[in-house]
């Protein structure tokens, strides 16, 4: 959803640069129009006070309906769109403005901020767009951080690490299932689980919180020995079929589990049973769970089903390879999980990639000028054209990719509001992330150093003015 978003207002945002080249002309002296200049101030204020709007209105570690939060992420991603398109004309008053501050500079840099203003059009068009896509690399780093920092608070492991888990929809399923699995893996032992079926099986220990995640799936596991062994990694693990097991590294003590039972369409209230139940610390300290013998499901008058085939990582650890395989053997029929901890997520960095690459095409987009040029590199009295464009082309991307950091930034950290807000309904509460400070500083300078380094690598224009006179490289002409 972030990815989404955000490329498609982030590409609206590059309306900003028909703004910019409205709001100005060629020529150093020539002013940026006031009318366009403080409409664009304004346009960029108004979309910044609905981006803090959205802020407050999401600001508290509660429930968000799922709709309402996807609205006001959409919010937000639009008035952030909206402010950078105000920023168009920003930037060619930015380029004039920095003409007046280049006395005390070297004469090859004053004159190449000269010539950026004397083609300030075409400047501010490459210079806007090196802001925009600076800001875009920006805001997905800053937001990705603290999406990241959420997803691993809520994560909660679905098995032993390593363990490979199948899900079985339906008891005429498990013979095929576990066929397909045994065929990739010959040899290798399964362990199976059971749900409660069409019944409430609801069991509850006294102090004791189980994870229930989602607040949708019950609590509580059905099984065999062999399940009670995989939750514990220890087979020398007691088993009897009539109590229940309460397996944590946590200093807990049950003697006795409540099920409350009874089926899931009527309007009764639930029938409830107390079941006698251990406390047994598990080899693997993440987990924590609560297993039930299936006896005691089929006692209460009810048939557990199937629920999922499980390979014990302590017998085999599972590759991708191998789990690809085995997707292909099952196709529609089940659907595999391995524990492998906690993945964040990357689909964000390819769009930062690409963002920095056309940000970098953007500011050679600057380029060696236009025709000016050649004139203004006639008053060095024989100065590099090379050095000249580097120059050029590392001025022009330092002033788009610093506004685009600092205003990237801003923005990242006030949209990680509405993009973590939570959807659960026993939320979790936010918590602090790392800012990838360091990368997002280095883009202005790895940008601004690179792009003047292509430029001086570039191929040199021809060195013959209209007259067929050289300009460049010979001293002896220009002091003639």
């Amino acid at each position: 959803m972030l990815e989404l978003i955000l490329v498609m207002l982030m590409a609206l945002a590059l309306g900003s640069v028909r703004f910019a080249v409205r709001s100005t002309s060629n020529g150093r002296h020539t002013r940026v129009s006031r009318f366009y200049l403080l409409r664009g101030l304004a346009l960029s204020a108004c979309a910044f006070a609905v981006l803090m709007y959205t802020v407050w209105s999401t600001h508290e570690d509660q429930h968000y309906d799922d709709f309402g939060s996807a609205m006001m992420a959409l919010l937000a991603a639009t008035s952030a769109a909206v402010f950078f398109a105000g920023l168009g004309p920003l930037i060619p008053w930015l380029l004039g403005s920095l003409v007046r501050h280049t006395v005390r500079l070297p004469s090859l840099m004053r004159l190449a901020v000269r010539d950026l203003a004397d083609n300030r059009v075409r400047s501010a068009a490459a210079v806007v767009v090196t802001m925009v896509l600076t800001a875009t690399a920006a805001i997905f780093m800053t937001v990705a951080a603290a999406e990241t920092a959420q997803e691993r608070v809520r994560y909660f492991p679905q098995g032993r690490p390593g363990a490979l888990l199948v899900e079985v929809s339906s008891a005429e399923d498990v013979a095929a299932v576990r066929a397909a699995v045994q065929r990739e893996l010959p040899g290798v032992p399964m362990v199976r689980s059971f749900r409660a079926g069409a019944w409430h099986f609801i069991p509850d220990v006294e102090d004791l919180e189980l994870p229930d995640f989602e607040a949708v799936t019950p609590v509580g596991v059905f099984g065999e020995g062999e399940l009670l062994h995989y939750l514990t990694g220890d087979p020398a693990t007691p088993y009897d079929e009539n109590t229940a097991v309460v397996v944590t590294s946590d200093d807990v003590k049950a003697d006795t589990v409540t099920i409350s039972y009874g089926p899931l369409e009527g309007a009764g209230a639930l029938s409830s049973r107390n079941v006698p139940a251990i406390v047994v610390r598990p080899t693997d300290p993440e987990v924590k769970e609560l297993f039930v013998p299936a006896k005691v499901i089929r006692d209460l008058g009810h048939q557990p089903q199937p629920d999922r085939l499980i390979i014990d990582p302590s017998v085999h650890r599972t590759s991708r390879a191998e789990q690809e395989r085995i997707d292909r053997r099952l196709g529609d029929t089940a659907t595999t999980y391995v524990e492998r901890g906690f993945e964040p997520s990357t689909g964000w960095r390819p769009i930062v990639a690409v963002a920095v690459v056309l940000a970098l095409g953007a500011a050679l987009f600057v380029g060696r000028g236009g025709p000016r040029t050649t004139r203004v590199l006639s008053r060095l009295g024989g100065g590099s054209p090379r050095l000249f464009a580097a120059c050029r082309v590392g001025i022009g991307t330092a002033c788009g990719t610093a506004v685009g950091t600092v205003t990237g930034c801003v923005v990242g950290l006030l949209l990680a509001w509405p993009f973590t807000a939570p959807i659960e309904w026993e939320p979790v509460p936010r918590v602090s992330f790392e800012t990838p400070w360091l990368l997002i500083a280095a883009l202005p300078l790895v940008l601004s150093l690179l792009a003047a380094l292509i430029a001086a690598l570039a191929p040199v224009p021809s060195k013959e003015g209209p007259s067929g006179r050289r300009l460049f490289g010979n001293r002896n002409v220009m002091a003639g």
